[in-house]
């Protein structure tokens, strides 16, 4: 490139090095990657959390368990993407307590077998909604640590070729040097542009996850205490 050469964001990528222009597409790739995770899981926690307000609604409104147990086995059958986690959890736990206490021997007053049972049912559809929540942080997590390092191996090697473009050149002037030095600058800044979104979204969702947790955790210690209530 000479000194009078266009220094525009597309002529410094279409002039930059073979391997700067892989780092570059690279950059490009994972970011469009990283926002269309970072938008899939916006809505993903947004709906867990508009189902989960609802749900904790009808349950804490005093109706009949069975009768709440069997809007929510029918809704799953029928829509199966309407039932929210915390709904499924649910039945979960519910399904296994009707279960157990029909083939639990009658001598059991305190009903510690349905209980138990109904504990465990809960815990591993809580691990299961938990995991689906998760899905895609990981990688989120790491756009956002190694972005920059991809993007600043891509401006080293940049900048070694415009210092090697150097030796056959008399005398190095600004001029001279500013558009290899630009063409390697920018593989950083697509590694920052593809690092901030994903660390922010990655910081944000993990916090609305915990937050979910602590109040499916929350559910499942209080709906226990009530089924142990009619297990006596």
């Amino acid at each position: 490139m000479t000194p009078t050469a266009d220094l525009s964001f597309l002529s410094l990528i279409t002039n930059a090095s073979i391997l700067v222009q892989l780092v570059m597409a690279l950059l490009l790739a994972v970011s469009a990657m990283s926002w269309t995770y970072i938008f899939r899981k916006m809505f993903a926690i947004r709906s867990a959390r508009a189902q989960t307000e609802e749900f904790e609604r009808l349950f804490w409104s005093g109706g009949s368990l069975d009768t709440l147990y069997q809007d929510a086995t029918s809704s799953r059958r029928q829509h199966k993407n309407d039932s929210g986690a915390l709904e499924r959890i649910f039945e979960s736990g519910m399904s296994e307590f009707m279960k157990a206490r029909a083939s639990t021997p009658r001598g059991d007053a305190q009903g510690a077998g349905p209980l138990e049972g109904a504990r465990r049912a809960m815990r591993a559809a809580y691990q299961r909604e938990m995991d689906a929540l998760e899905s895609h942080l990981a990688f989120l997590a790491s756009v956002g640590s190694v972005s920059p390092y991809v993007g600043l191996f891509g401006t080293v090697w940049g900048i070694m070729n415009a210092f090697r473009g150097l030796g056959n050149v008399q005398q190095a002037t600004l001029a001279t040097v500013a558009p290899g030095i630009a063409e390697a600058l920018i593989a950083t800044a697509i590694g920052l542009f593809a690092a901030i979104p994903a660390v922010v979204a990655y910081n944000r969702y993990s916090h609305d996850i915990d937050r979910l947790a602590i109040r499916f955790e929350t559910f499942i210690e209080e709906f226990s205490n009530i089924l142990q209530r009619q297990a006596r």
